[in-house]
């Protein structure tokens, strides 16, 4: 009796996890066939991370851009160069009367959405060139990165390119702290239905807390030591180029929600008091766009990194003033 109780225990075992099996099969692949269309934002980042970063040897970096990745993602195709920048193949040795600007930042600056020649760095390059200069515009923006992040990585590896200007763009998640390497175990690599599950789940327990809007949730963030971590790294490079002769700019770039109505005027004022104090020029670049439609700026409804008309706008912007920091061009 107790044999047969074991066997048909064990047989409703065998068919419960057979259930579950096909029933994770048959989301995994509604996911896939319905669901994935190349322009969800928590799958293209899934795959971002998953095809474009690789975790990084210095754990004040902590990821990084993998040399040589391709991937098409949010509609657009992204190629890294050798040093895993999402641009040309420059080299380190300038060409005589040649000016070099880097850019430094996170998602919006490598141009997550946006077509490659209609990001800010493409666009003010163009511009630099109709104004009859020679101007390499680097990029040197990762996805997810912040403050702390971007100083190391430009320290530890990308100096020896010798800008003639650096632009440091800060925005709104640029305290966060350095963010663990994800998608490290089998599925979280190859599923994409938990990806879209998890995902599901934390949009709604953000929906159900009452204190978790979008807004309060940027500005905490400048409450925790990530803010004080960032304004250390901000003070360090900063004192950086002066020593090294290298001009210094701080981009704030907005959050897009509503710039109309802008709520993180705290950020701003938070930045744009450590460049005073560090003598270093501020540009806001929410003057260029707070009188726009703000859906008009987003990739996508669901994803408001700004998308290339917003890149234009800010590159009209922030053009005459790197255009001033420059030397007179030779001959001139």
């Amino acid at each position: 009796m107790m044999k047969k109780r074991l066997v048909s225990l064990l047989g409703s075992l065998a068919t419960l996890l057979v259930t579950l099996v096909v029933i994770a099969g048959l989301f995994e692949l509604g996911v896939r066939l319905f669901v994935d269309d190349g322009m969800n934002f928590n799958l293209e980042m899934w795959k971002y991370a998953r095809d474009v970063k690789q975790r990084s040897a210095d754990p004040e970096i902590g990821h990084e851009h993998r040399p040589f990745a391709q991937a098409h993602l949010m509609g657009v195709d992204l190629k890294t160069n050798s040093m895993g920048h999402r641009d040309y193949e420059y080299p380190v040795d300038r060409q005589p009367g040649l000016s070099r600007i880097m850019m430094l930042g996170d998602s919006f600056i490598e141009g997550w959405g946006v077509p490659f020649d209609e990001t800010i760095t493409k666009r003010l390059e163009r511009l630099f060139a109709e104004s009859g200069r020679k101007v390499e515009v680097m990029n040197t923006g990762v996805g997810n990165y912040g403050s702390v992040q971007e100083v190391e990585a430009f320290l530890t590896r990308d100096a020896k390119f010798k800008p003639d200007i650096v632009v440091l763009n800060f925005d709104f998640r640029s305290a966060i702290p350095v963010p663990k390497y994800e998608y490290d175990n089998w599925l979280g690599r190859h599923s994409e239905g938990v990806v879209f599950l998890m995902a599901g789940l934390d949009s709604m327990f953000r929906m159900a807390g009452a204190g978790n809007e979008w807004d309060k949730s940027y500005l905490r963030l400048f409450d925790q030591p990530g803010w004080q971590d960032a304004k250390a790294a901000i003070k360090r490079f900063a004192e950086y180029c002066r020593q090294n002769g290298i001009k210094l700019v701080i981009v704030n770039w907005p959050e897009l929600h509503d710039v109309q109505h802008y709520r993180l005027g705290h950020i701003t004022q938070l930045i744009q008091d450590l460049a005073a104090e560090e003598h270093v020029p501020f540009v806001d670049l929410l003057n260029a766009v707070k009188d726009q439609d703000s859906s008009k700026l987003w990739v996508t409804a669901p994803d408001p990194h700004p998308n290339g008309y917003a890149n234009g706008l800010y590159a009209k912007y922030l053009f005459p003033i790197l255009n001033g920091m420059l030397p007179p061009p030779s001959g001139s």
